[in-house]
């Protein structure tokens, strides 16, 4: 399983969290926004799920696709010691 890192390494993943970030997407929202294929789509989001980076949420006839904030969490706590980096290079 790839890590997190890997899976925000590929900045069409990174674009379909900012996405996801503001509200739960459809599956044809995300291809509408991002311009990909639906088969495209969904592989990314594939990888994003099994890295648990996102959840599914089914309804009636729709899956939604949310954004998990706790591993996003675990990557802010590895990013806090190194915040002094960036401060003092400004």
């Amino acid at each position: 399983m790839p890590t997190t890192f890997t899976v925000l390494a590929e900045p069409t993943r990174r674009r379909i969290l900012d996405l996801l970030r503001e509200q739960p997407r459809s599956v044809g929202e995300l291809v509408a926004e991002l311009g990909l294929t639906q088969p495209g789509t969904s592989k990314h989001l594939k990888v994003l799920r099994e890295a648990g980076l996102v959840r599914v949420r089914r309804d009636a006839q729709r899956r939604w696709y949310e954004l998990r904030a706790e591993p996003l969490t675990e990557i802010d706590g590895w990013l806090a010691p190194y915040r002094g980096l960036w401060a003092a290079a400004d």
